[in-house]
């Protein structure tokens, strides 16, 4: 049997994966893999390898993580080894024109049901903005961002108990499945890539720290997405005393009154008031502190707080 040589390029858990799967397909020849530098993560800033990486070198593949691909030595050398194609997944840079036209085909694992949701957050994105399922489409790639025709779609719902992480992982499983069961009749000419409407393509940029900030004059509802789409990931955050104060989890609840108000405080409970009901905080980050349940914020540095001061600006 002959194999398909495949380079791959891939950046997080959601790659190493879709990585993963390939790896034990035993039509594919994985030749090497693509990932970003490695960077300084945590509170002591680390240098930490990416997940690709740690499954690239575990299986002896050579890797390459150059800062910027095109114009790049590493893109020389990618492009030298003769791969037929490119799978991607989560690479998080455009690939060159160049690099795109040495291969016969180049195809990428998108975690959105597109056109929705193209770019850098799309699992954000649409946790955050109330969606009821999510998915990933498997695209030919082209010069413009997740523009490509798509060569197939598989979604999955989104429960109130998930959150980013949680989606990362589901659909990490649906793209890799749906990869490995369509790429070979896709390589074998019996799958017609469907173009793309445009006009319906909605956008998920990567998230800024303005957007991590909470709204209180939101419904409660919308500030229970905004948290839970934040959640591992770059986590939400209101102000308290004038400083950051990180909210990782959250509960809608009932009651009213001025957003951003606290309306009720036990020695275990701390709800706050939305534009319409209100929220109740269970897992939150004082500046300066570690991450704890909101009992032990209570029996902590919020000890003095009462019903009527208020989060936000």
């Amino acid at each position: 049997m002959t194999k398909t040589r495949l380079l791959f390029m891939g950046t997080p858990d959601f790659s190493a994966t879709v990585l993963k799967g390939l790896l034990a397909d035993e039509r594919y020849e994985i030749l090497a893999v693509v990932t970003q530098p490695d960077r300084a993560v945590g509170r002591k800033r680390e240098i930490r390898m990416t997940p690709v990486k740690e499954v690239a070198l575990a299986h002896g593949l050579p890797v390459y993580q150059p800062e910027k691909l095109s114009g790049s030595e590493e893109m020389e050398a990618i492009i030298n080894l003769g791969a037929d194609g490119i799978v991607t997944a989560a690479f998080g840079q455009f690939l060159p024109t160049k690099l795109l036209n040495s291969v016969d085909f180049a195809v990428n694992v998108h975690a959105s049901l597109l056109p929705k949701y193209r770019g850098g957050a799309p699992i954000h994105y649409a946790i955050i903005n109330g969606e009821k399922e999510a998915g990933v489409t498997i695209m030919e790639m082209v010069k413009e961002m997740d523009a490509g025709d798509m060569v197939a779609k598989a979604s999955t719902l989104i429960l109130d108990e998930d959150n980013v992480g949680t989606m990362f992982d589901k659909l990490a499983i649906v793209g890799r499945d749906l990869l490995i069961e369509t790429l070979p009749d896709y390589l074998a000419g019996e799958i017609q890539p469907e173009p793309q409407d445009h006009s319906q393509a909605t956008f998920s940029p990567n998230i800024s720290p303005e957007q991590e900030r909470i709204d209180w004059n939101k419904s409660a509802r919308e500030i229970f997405n905004h948290v839970r789409g934040m959640y591992p990931w770059p986590v939400a955050h209101t102000l308290f005393d004038n400083n950051r104060f990180k909210v990782y989890e959250v509960v809608e609840v009932d009651g009213s009154g001025i957003p951003g108000q606290i309306i009720e405080k036990t020695k275990k409970t701390l709800v706050v008031a939305a534009g319409s009901g209100a929220i109740s905080l269970k897992t939150v980050q004082p500046a300066g502190k570690p991450k704890m349940a909101i009992a032990d914020f209570l029996n902590g540095v919020g000890r003095n707080l009462q019903v009527g001061d208020s989060f936000g600006e």
